[in-house]
């Protein structure tokens, strides 16, 4: 599925968070909104998934405009996955409660299957469905809710810093997964973060934001060579140590 975000504007009272943002992702494209903490980057992903019903502008997918309340056949083609995964998922759910739950809200058959695969495709092992989410670690847990986003076999997954929970080595691990999935089930991928090495390992293109604003769009590569226009780009990647130990002699 493509996305069309034109002009998106979003207030919370008086105050204006997201001023004019407009972008375009390709079917199986991934593209990665980075900035700092209040830049307006989740806020964005929050009205894209129809968890906030507050904007104007334009979001569409596949062409089509997305209504303010979304059906639930959108929820079954665009899905989220959370920055925290402790807190996304029940403490009091097993991990196959947990899985089962969407695929019975939409009358989805061969529940038992569908679970098994989605533990498969996210490497756990099928021992995993009866515990609870305090018996895995951060990385099993995050790989819980990438399986439940993936179980409505959706078309694009909508991805709110899925790592910035997770150590360092778990993260490329969880990145790696993530680039996986989105080649083989040709996801459409909307990735947040503050992270510029985590935006450019699975993202193609970026767009930058800061204060409401996107002020810039460019290619992964064009990031990592450093060339950027805009002032706040290229501080963010001073800023970032991988980048500057990029940077050519």
């Amino acid at each position: 599925m493509t996305i069309e975000i034109d002009n998106l504007r979003i207030r919370f009272g008086e105050r204006e968070v997201v001023k004019g943002v407009s972008f375009q992702v390709e079917e199986g494209g991934s593209f990665g909104v980075v900035g700092e903490s209040g830049s307006g980057k989740s806020t964005v992903l929050r009205a894209m998934a129809g968890l906030n019903t507050s904007w104007l502008g334009r979001i569409a997918f596949n062409g089509e405009d997305a209504p303010q309340h979304r059906t639930p056949d959108f929820f079954r083609k665009v899905q989220m996955v959370f920055q925290d995964p402790y807190g996304s998922l029940h403490p009091r759910q097993t991990i196959d409660r947990i899985l089962s739950e969407l695929p019975l809200v939409h009358r989805m058959g061969d529940i038992d299957r569908r679970i098994a695969s989605a533990l498969s495709d996210v490497a756990l092992p099928q021992s995993a469905r009866f515990r609870y989410p305090h018996q895995l670690s951060g990385g099993q847990r995050q790989r819980v809710a990438i399986a439940r986003a993936l179980i409505a076999e959706p078309k694009i997954l909508l991805l709110d810093e899925p790592t910035s929970a997770l150590d360092v080595s778990v993260q490329a691990e969880i990145l790696n997964l993530l680039s996986d999935l989105r080649t083989e089930r040709k996801l459409t991928y909307v990735m947040v973060s503050h992270n510029l090495g985590v935006i450019a390992h699975l993202c193609t293109r970026v767009g930058v934001m800061i204060d409401g604003h996107m002020v810039e769009q460019l290619t992964a590569d064009d990031l990592r060579r450093g060339n950027v226009t805009h002032p706040h780009t290229r501080e963010l990647r001073r800023l970032s140590v991988e980048f500057e130990e990029a940077e050519p002699a």
